[in-house]
């Protein structure tokens, strides 16, 4: 029997509204989940300056810029870094667990849900769609890292 999706157990995200200040939103609101994996999730601050503009996440010592003036503000590439940050940061804390939080679909249908390597990979097989597959976002403009 081959693994599927259990949809009840996804996280909604929406990119959108990650790229636009609600990266700690969306972190404070997935701690419950987390805290399944590991024991001590560590904070994270946003930076924003409306002034420049520019909005930019802290996690430990670590910043990620999502959108400021040096970079190019497509609305793309915004959502895009913005969903690479939030997973980023879920994943890196999760470097000792047998669970990473996998992405599904992208802009504002995105979703996490937390699978094993091998959860995800029989998921892949069910799912008829390469869109659809759960994945690991990644530096690379335009698809981040989402199967096409």
């Amino acid at each position: 029997m081959s693994f599927e999706l259990d949809y009840d157990n996804v996280v909604h995200l929406d990119a959108e509204s990650l790229a636009e200040g609600g990266v700690k939103a969306a972190y404070d609101a997935l701690l419950p989940r987390l805290l399944q994996f590991i024991s001590s999730p560590t904070p994270v601050v946003e930076l924003i300056d409306e002034q420049a503009p520019s909005y930019s996440v802290r996690h430990g010592k670590q910043e990620y810029l999502i959108y400021g003036p040096d970079l190019d503000n497509d609305e793309d590439d915004s959502w895009g870094r913005a969903t690479l940050v939030f997973f980023t940061i879920v994943n890196t804390q999760l470097r000792s667990s047998t669970h990473r939080l996998f992405a599904l679909n992208g802009g504002n249908d995105l979703m996490g849900i937390f699978l094993t390597e091998s959860e995800a990979q029989e998921a892949r097989k069910t799912l008829p769609q390469r869109t659809d597959w759960p994945y690991l976002p990644e530096n690379s403009h335009p698809w981040y890292g989402q199967y096409h």
